[in-house]
């Protein structure tokens, strides 16, 4: 088994301009470090997401932002897939909600698909690749998955992106009511990070 390489303290960037994310991951890393900018923050630009997968994805961005500020950076690639729709909008879930990022575009875009389909509802999973870059380049990446079913109307207001039509196996609340905090313990995003921290953080 491979060994995989520790962060070794300092800054820590996030490659993202999403505050919805940010704020996830700033609530994550607080037990292991304080020093969190986001490449927003610092004004680096969104590379291009030209990979496609969610980890080549993560890994583009991190390795950008890590090369480009002299700091270990780390990306957070994730999105939607709904199976009845063949995996989409997967990797391009952003990119659904168009220029505006307008995530309710998205959910009834899904809607109308699923539709004319004849379908009200479908399974559906969240997924999260997390990538820890370092400055010379060297990525390690980390995937997690959450499941559930997409359901209409959406529901609530307290998560973000597709949360309001995401409903967890067994749950009878969408991941836009459910309390943050409970989220940010079982999300895909909480997954990667399990393993990220696991690998490259703790002891």
């Amino acid at each position: 088994m491979s060994q995989h390489r520790r962060f070794p303290g300092g800054r820590l960037i996030v490659a993202t301009h999403n505050p919805g994310k940010l704020g996830e991951l700033r609530t994550l890393f607080r037990p292991y470090t304080d020093d969190l900018v986001s490449a927003g923050e610092l004004g680096l630009p969104e590379p291009d997401e030209t990979e496609t997968t969610f980890i080549g994805n993560a890994e583009l961005k991190a390795r950008a932002a890590a090369l480009a500020a002299g700091s270990c950076a780390l990306a957070d690639d994730s999105g939607l897939c709904v199976e009845a729709l063949g995996g989409d909008p997967g990797i391009y879930s952003a990119r659904w909600a168009g220029e505006t990022k307008d995530f309710s575009i998205a959910m009834e875009r899904i809607r109308r698909e699923l539709a004319a389909k004849g379908l009200e509802t479908s399974p559906a999973y969240f997924v999260c690749a997390l990538s820890l870059a370092f400055p010379d380049g060297h990525c390690e990446t980390f995937e997690g998955r959450f499941d559930g079913s997409v359901v209409f109307p959406p529901r609530g207001t307290r998560g973000f992106g597709y949360d309001p039509i995401l409903l967890p196996v067994g749950a009878t609340e969408t991941l836009g009511e459910i309390d943050p905090e409970v989220k940010a313990r079982i999300s895909h995003r909480a997954k990667a990070f399990a393993q990220l921290i696991a690998a490259c953080f703790d002891g």
